[in-house]
C-alpha cells in the first residue's frame, strides 16, 4: 500500500510536530486505506473506545479490536480518550492523533488514572493572541503564572486547558512560545483553531489549516473525562482572500458530531469548545443546534470577540470568553472593561460551576466599580463582566440597602480611559472601548460617603466591592 508521508517530528521545535507547507499533501493516507488495530490497558482489551479519521466514527468491539476504512481526504486517525484513562501528551501538548505503520496497523495502550475523574476541572484560555517577542513576555510573566497557581491552588484534583483559538496572531513561529507556555502550566492542553492561526494564501478554507495541524493535529475531534464528553470544533471558515474568513461548521463536522455523539448519553455533560461565538456568528448555527437537540445540558465555550458575555440559546449556555491577551497585550482589560484571564470551570458528574480568573487578582474579585459626579448628584458604575440572568446586583449607600441595580448598556469608564481615540493605546491604536450589558447603573445624593456593591452568582457566592464617594 503506498501511503503518502505524514507528519514527522523534527528537532527545529522542542516538543512541537513540525511540517513543511510544500510536503503536506491533501491526503495523509492512502484513498484505498484500511486501518486496523487493538486497544489495550495493562495488556487487557477495552472495548467501546472511539476511534476516528473524521469521517467515520466507530467503537472498539469486546476484544479491543477495531476497523476503520479511511476517507481519502483524512489526514489523521485519532482515539476519543475514554474516561478513567490518562490524556496522551507531550510536554503538556495533547497528543492524542497518530499514524498506522506501513502494514495499516495502529494500536493504542491506555495508560489508566490513578483516582476517579468524576470530579476534574478545566481551564478555558480565549486568544493568548501574541504577536511578538514582547507580547510573548508578558504572557509569560503575568498569564503563565497566574494560571500556574490557580492549577495548583486545587491540589489533586485533576485538571486539563482547551486553548480556544487565536493561539498566536498570524506568526507561526510564536506556536513554539505557545507550546512551551503551556509546559509551564503543566496540565494536559487541547487546542481549538482561531482565525488568527490560519494559513492565508495557500488557497481556501481545506488547505488554510494546514499549519495548525502539523503542530497540534486535527482540528476537531473529542475526548471525555468523569461523565463529561468534550467536543472541540473548528467553526473558522477561511473565503480564500487575505483574512476574509466567517463563521461556519462545514458539513463534514457537523456529520461527524452526529456520529460521535451517538455513543454518548443524553444525560451527559456536553462542552463544546471552538473560536467563533455560535449564538451570533456562525451562519449555520441552526443545524448545529439541531445535531445537538436531544442533549438537555450542553455547555458552549468560545472567544473571539475579545470580551466577556453569557447567552442562553436553545437551552445551550454559550461562555464567551474575555481574553488571555486583554487588550491585545496593551493594557489590563478587555475592550468591555473584562479584566485580562480566562475562564475556570468545575465539573462533579454531570454538574458543572465556574468562575472568572482575572490575571494578577484575587478570584473574589468579580467586579468594578466607579463613582463620577454629575449635576447635582452622583453616578454608580459597576462591571459585573460574568454576569448572567441568575446573577443577583444590589448596592448599598452608606450601608442601607438600596435595592437591585439597574442593568445598563454602555461603556466601562476604565475602557474608554485606555483605549477611546485613534491615538490609544499605543502602539495599537485599533482597540477600543466597546459597549457592553454587564454594567449596572444606580444615581445618588452628593452627600453620601460610601458606596458598596454586592453581586451574587448563580451558585449563591457572593462577591463585593466598596468605594468611598
Amino acid at each position: 500500500m503506498n501511503r503518502r508521508s505524514f507528519i514527522q517530528k523534527s528537532s527545529l521545535l522542542t516538543s512541537t510536530i513540525f511540517i513543511s507547507l510544500k510536503s503536506f499533501p491533501s491526503s495523509l493516507f492512502s484513498i484505498d486505506g484500511v486501518v486496523t488495530g487493538t486497544v489495550t490497558s495493562k495488556g487487557k482489551a477495552v472495548a467501546g473506545v472511539v476511534i476516528s479519521d473524521g469521517y467515520s466514527v466507530i467503537q472498539t468491539d469486546k476484544r479491543g479490536n477495531y476497523e476503520i476504512k479511511l476517507n481519502d481526504l483524512a489526514r489523521f486517525v485519532w482515539i476519543s480518550t475514554p474516561s478513567g484513562y490518562e490524556f496522551k501528551t507531550e510536554s503538556s501538548i495533547a497528543r492524542h492523533y497518530y499514524k498506522p505503520d506501513a502494514a495499516g496497523k495502529l494500536n493504542f495502550d491506555l495508560k489508566p488514572l490513578t483516582q476517579n475523574d468524576d470530579k476534574h476541572n478545566f481551564i478555558i484560555w480565549a486568544d493568548p493572541q501574541v504577536k511578538n517577542k514582547a507580547d510573548v513576555a508578558q504572557m509569560m510573566a503575568t498569564s503563565v503564572p497566574d494560571t500556574k497557581a490557580v492549577v495548583k491552588s486545587m491540589g489533586k484534583t485533576l485538571v486539563h486547558g482547551i486553548g480556544v483559538g487565536d493561539l498566536v496572531w498570524d506568526n507561526f513561529d510564536l506556536f513554539p512560545a505557545y507550546d512551551e507556555a503551556i509546559a509551564q502550566i503543566g496540565i494536559p492542553f487541547f487546542q481549538a483553531l482561531g482565525n488568527h492561526d490560519q494559513d492565508y494564501r495557500q488557497g481556501g478554507d481545506e488547505t488554510s489549516d494546514r499549519t495548525f495541524q502539523a503542530h497540534y493535529g486535527p482540528t476537531y475531534y473529542s475526548f471525555n473525562r468523569g461523565k463529561a464528553h468534550y467536543v472541540v470544533l473548528d467553526d473558522v471558515r477561511y473565503l480564500g482572500t487575505e483574512r476574509n474568513y466567517d463563521g461556519y461548521i462545514t458539513p463534514t463536522q457537523l456529520e461527524w458530531l452526529a456520529k460521535d455523539l451517538q455513543f454518548i448519553s443524553k444525560d451527559a455533560l456536553l462542552i463544546v469548545c471552538l473560536h467563533i461565538p455560535v449564538h451570533n456568528s456562525v451562519k449555520n448555527n441552526d443545524d448545529f443546534y439541531t445535531v445537538l437537540k436531544d442533549f438537555k445540558n450542553v455547555h458552549i465555550m468560545s472567544g473571539h470577540t475579545h470580551f466577556n458575555k453569557n447567552v442562553i440559546k436553545n437551552g445551550i449556555y454559550e461562555h464567551n470568553h474575555g481574553t488571555v491577551c486583554g487588550g491585545w497585550w496593551t493594557g489590563p482589560i478587555c475592550e468591555d472593561g473584562t479584566p485580562r484571564g480566562y475562564g475556570v470551570y468545575e465539573v462533579d458528574g454531570t454538574n458543572l460551576k465556574w468562575y472568572y480568573k482575572s490575571t494578577g487578582r484575587d478570584r473574589k474579585k468579580q467586579l468594578d466599580i466607579y463613582v463620577d459626579t454629575l449635576t447635582n448628584q452622583k453616578r454608580l458604575i459597576a462591571n459585573v463582566w460574568n454576569y448572567d440572568p441568575e446573577w443577583k446586583v444590589e448596592y448599598f449607600l452608606d450601608g442601607k440597602p438600596m435595592g437591585a441595580l439597574a442593568q445598563q448598556d454602555g461603556f466601562d469608564p476604565l475602557a474608554v480611559k485606555l483605549y477611546r481615540g485613534d491615538k490609544l493605546p499605543n502602539p495599537r491604536p485599533f482597540v477600543e472601548a466597546r459597549s457592553t450589558d454587564h454594567l449596572f447603573m444606580a444615581h445618588f445624593e452628593p452627600s453620601v460617603q460610601m458606596v458598596k456593591v454586592v453581586a451574587t452568582d448563580r451558585f449563591g457566592e457572593k462577591f463585593e466591592a466598596s468605594v468611598k464617594a
